[in-house]
């Protein structure tokens, strides 16, 4: 999962795409980078570590320009490090720049295509830079020294036929001006905004709304899933569907943990999804309890806060702030390794003892992935006082891994994959656990506005809805995620064995 983001405006685009970035800072917190393009010359600075450590004023003055992308990282597969920081580039034709969400699930397919048939050699393990050699390839088979809007959405058809999976895209093309498109399903978020100036209209793209908040742009809508937007250098914007009309199915996920509370995307609020995921974890929670002796609820902070507040609401049961969260640590469930992880959540979070003492507690996550995070928040209440700690998730039991770019580990790193709700409850240590009904779930987030009717849930359900997910693939992403594996990588790694690693978006 990352955050991406890109401007065609009429004034300098350097601290709007900064200031953007710093909003989708959740999406990735392993690198960012910003490209911008001024009077044909090219600035790019890109590094490992937060939007706010990456660029000092130096790096800022550098990027001049009216139109540029950028993107905050968060690795999944492939090496961990400023090597895979995006945007990457490529020079033919024209000068590319791309920045990508998401994952590919054809990523080796396309790398051996690329060597073989198209004499590209990746400098990576990113399928971001496999996409972004995949579309230069195609862009390079029009004809003529000026792409027209209908030549890159030629383009982007060859493109589609290609590449697989999950995606949500900005290309920068010199001379020319920048696109955005999704993948056919609209697995990964992707908006459009634009913000009136005398000079005429900016326009900018977004992994979410907030980004678009924040910089002065007003929300115009969604890019569909297979859609190509394309907006000039002057601002002149075209857009078509580039690729044969599918089921839309974004993914669940985003709403339940990933994007920001006061983000819209797909027309749907991530807030009102949230309050929604509470109401139907309190009927559930009636339904199998009705003689509860739940004393309080407590959120665990800061993503199950919303779904926390309206379970307390529906059940009339006190809700209380029971743990203070240092704001200087990073997420930890996108943290790349086990130990770190764990590390993390004791000087993440300290209990408030008061909120605890002799109290039967329920505490509210927004979900289970591996279990460590909740065995030790379950600690933490238990040492702080509590008398009774149940746990509930605004999720499902997450049994299967998550193959569109989110990290959700090898199926035998799931802490509920072949476990019953009962052995999970006793694993991490509490005295009830209940989790959200997948059927209840998916009412919560769906939206008659919205028009969608369905959802990626795979990490859920085990369904894939890009149908190209088997065996043989689980086998090589247990390889490429596993926690021992992403040890190992960062100790060492062949060019060989990169080229055909997966995911960084």
């Amino acid at each position: 999962m990352c955050g991406i983001v890109g401007i065609v405006g009429h004034h300098p685009v350097n601290q709007r795409i900064y200031d953007a970035l710093t909003v989708l800072q959740h999406r990735g917190q392993d690198a960012a980078g910003i490209m911008t393009c001024d009077e044909g010359n090219l600035s790019l600075r890109k590094d490992s570590g937060l939007v706010r450590d990456v660029f000092q004023q130096r790096h800022m003055l550098q990027l001049a320009g009216s139109i540029g992308i950028g993107h905050v990282r968060y690795p999944t597969a492939g090496s961990d490090g400023s090597a895979e920081a995006q945007p990457f580039y490529v020079n033919a034709p024209y000068g590319i720049g791309l920045a990508h969400n998401g994952n590919l699930t054809n990523t080796s397919e396309l790398v051996d295509a690329l060597w073989r048939g198209e004499k590209r050699h990746l400098n990576t393990s990113s399928d971001s830079e496999a996409l972004l050699n995949i579309l230069a390839s195609e862009l390079q088979r029009e004809e003529g020294s000026r792409l027209a809007p209908e030549q890159i959405f030629s383009a982007m058809g060859r493109v589609f036929a290609r590449v697989r999976g999950a995606y949500a895209v900005v290309a920068l093309v010199m001379g020319h001006g920048i696109f955005g498109f999704r993948d056919p399903n609209g697995i990964r978020p992707l908006v459009l905004g634009r913000r009136l100036t005398p000079q005429g209209t900016e326009w900018m793209l977004a992994s979410e709304s907030v980004a678009l908040d924040l910089t002065g742009f007003e929300l115009v809508r969604d890019v569909e899933p297979g859609e190509v937007v394309y907006i000039e250098e002057g601002g002149g914007l075209h857009s078509a569907r580039c690729a044969p009309a599918i089921p839309h199915t974004p993914c669940v996920f985003e709403y339940v943990y990933f994007a920001r509370p006061d983000s819209i995307m797909d027309n749907i609020s991530v807030h009102k999804a949230r309050m929604r995921m509470g109401e139907k974890l309190a009927e559930k929670i009636r339904r199998l309890k009705p003689d509860h002796d739940i004393d309080v609820v407590i959120p665990i902070p800061d993503t199950s806060r919303t779904s926390a507040m309206q379970l307390a609401l529906d059940l009339g049961i006190e809700f209380r702030e029971g743990f203070v969260k240092n704001r200087y640590i990073g997420r930890t469930f996108i943290m790349p390794g086990q130990e770190q992880r764990k590390k993390s959540v004791r000087s993440k979070l300290n209990p408030i003892p008061l909120e605890f003492r002799g109290r039967n507690v329920l505490l509210v996550d927004d979900s289970i992935v591996r279990g460590t995070t909740s065995a030790q928040i379950i600690d933490l209440a238990r040492e702080a006082g509590a008398a009774k700690v149940y746990f509930a998730s605004a999720a499902p039991p997450v049994r299967y891994p998550n193959v569109y770019g989110i990290d959700m580990a090898a199926k035998n790193e799931l802490v509920a994959s072949g476990r019953t709700e009962d052995e999970v409850a006793a694993l991490i240590g509490a005295d009830w656990l209940i989790y959200q009904d997948l059927e209840d779930l998916v009412s919560a987030v769906r939206h008659d506005k919205a028009k969608i009717e369905s959802f990626d849930a795979s990490c859920f359900s085990g369904e894939y809805v890009t149908g190209d997910v088997g065996p043989e693939y689980f086998a090589r992403l247990a390889k490429e995620r596993s926690d021992d594996a992403k040890a190992l990588r960062r100790g060492s790694v062949s060019v060989d064995e990169s080229a055909r690693a997966g995911a960084t978006g």
